[in-house]
């Protein structure tokens, strides 16, 4: 019974880990897209002037 319940809570746990990997792949993935379309429209969105991409 007890090798049954290491393997069920093993493959419980992997999937969940698999999961939430999953998950963070999107996340890392939309806030790149926001990051680089921030980029893009504040660099066109300067009016003739150079403007810098960073906000030190």
């Amino acid at each position: 019974m007890v090798p049954i319940l290491v393997v069920l809570l093993l493959a419980l746990l992997l999937f969940g880990l698999g999961f939430a990997v999953k998950v963070l792949w999107y996340i890392a993935v939309a806030v790149l897209v926001i990051w680089l379309l921030g980029f893009l429209l504040r660099s066109t969105g300067a009016g003739g002037a150079r403007s810098r991409w960073y906000r030190w």
